[in-house]
């Protein structure tokens, strides 16, 4: 049953790699569901990263159940060599894409806050939670975080779209303008946003542990979708206060997008593990069980084919037959997708899994 299971999120894995992936690399105007909301609201688009930073709570608890959640040396070290790591790898991407222009000394105007960043922040401080702190803590935890990240947008004019919003003070104050993101005034990935992000990724653990317990793979699915549901609809009830942002990662986007994925990871376990549909399941096995090189492969050629006009001779010969410019972003990206699975397909083939 463990191997069923873990091929079920192994294919969320997945799937939430692939779209992360396609929703980053479309070339010109993409389709709206395609791009993320510019403040409140959400799209399909900003499922990706809530979704990833999910299942990484779940998988630390598969992780960290391994060596019985104590603290030891070896368990510390290795929380703080995939942080460190996961830290750096997201730094270096951000170097990358100076160092093409030929700003290799880049450092004084680097933008210190990505997606790794926040991943490695979130699961660091949530595996040292899970190794020092009883589990029975972890739902008064998620609790306190998201109470008091609430109380801090509402007292500190969080939903303000300009720098008078508390998330891009602190990060002006102790970051500087020049090592933060500049095509909106807060930073989607800054500082603060971490207390969120890990509030999220221990709703994931909890999932994790609350679906480990379960005797029987009938239980196992109704954790997901009882906890799904009761995520969604407490989502969507504190929306009407503190609407869902992904750009502040707001506690209601947190409750929201949390519940969306249990409930996938449930139809998943249902469709995979319970009625034994994994005929289709190849592409997302691909992407999920080397997520991070394949990120960061997509992220780094991106840079480099962006560099050299690959991307635009790309582009324009498939305007070129679809001139729909929407359409021709799509398939521009499915394209990009592809050639990533097939990166990805080698390594599968080779068992090969590249992992920090």
């Amino acid at each position: 049953m463990n191997s069923k299971r873990l091929l079920s999120l192994d294919v969320l894995r997945g799937l939430t790699v692939a779209g992360m992936i396609l929703v980053n690399n479309g070339f010109g105007e993409s389709f709206e569901m395609l791009r993320h909301v510019e403040w409140n609201g959400m799209t399909p688009c900003d499922l990706v990263f809530p979704f990833f930073l999910f299942i990484v709570g779940i998988s630390t608890y598969l992780s960290l159940s391994k060596y019985q959640f104590r603290a030891t040396p070896q368990v510390l070290a290795k929380i703080a060599r995939r942080t460190v790591l996961l830290f750096a790898i997201g730094l270096a991407i951000n170097w990358l894409d100076h160092a093409v222009e030929g700003d290799l000394l880049c450092f004084g105007h680097l933008r210190l806050w990505a997606v790794l960043q926040r991943i490695a922040l979130s699961y660091g401080l949530a595996s040292l939670f899970a190794v020092t702190v009883s589990h029975r803590w972890t739902l008064p935890t998620i609790i306190t975080l998201l109470v008091v990240y609430a109380v801090i947008l509402i007292v500190g004019n969080g939903y303000a779209q300009d720098a008078s919003n508390i998330l891009a003070r602190v990060d002006l104050n102790l970051f500087g303008y020049d090592h933060l993101y500049h095509k909106s005034p807060v930073d989607p990935e800054g500082l603060l946003g971490t207390i969120p992000s890990v509030a999220h990724v221990l709703i994931g653990f909890y999932c994790g542990k609350k679906m480990s317990e379960a005797s029987t793979l009938h239980d196992k699915l109704l954790v997901y979708f009882v906890a799904g549901a009761v995520l969604v609809i407490g989502g969507y009830l504190l929306s009407y206060g503190l609407p869902l942002n992904k750009r502040i990662w707001s506690p209601s986007y947190v409750l929201m997008t949390c519940g969306l994925a249990a409930l996938l990871q449930g139809l998943l376990m249902y469709v995979i593990d319970l009625r034994g549909h994994q005929g289709w399941c190849l592409p997302f096995k691909v992407f999920g069980v080397n997520p991070l090189f394949l990120y960061v492969g997509s992220e780094v050629f991106a840079i480099v084919f962006g560099h050299i006009g690959l991307s635009a001779a790309v582009f324009s010969g498939i305007h070129a037959v679809v001139t729909h410019p929407q359409f021709a972003s799509l398939c521009y990206a499915l394209t990009f997708v592809a050639f990533c699975f097939c990166l990805g397909y080698v390594l599968f083939r080779r068992h090969i899994y590249i992992k920090l």
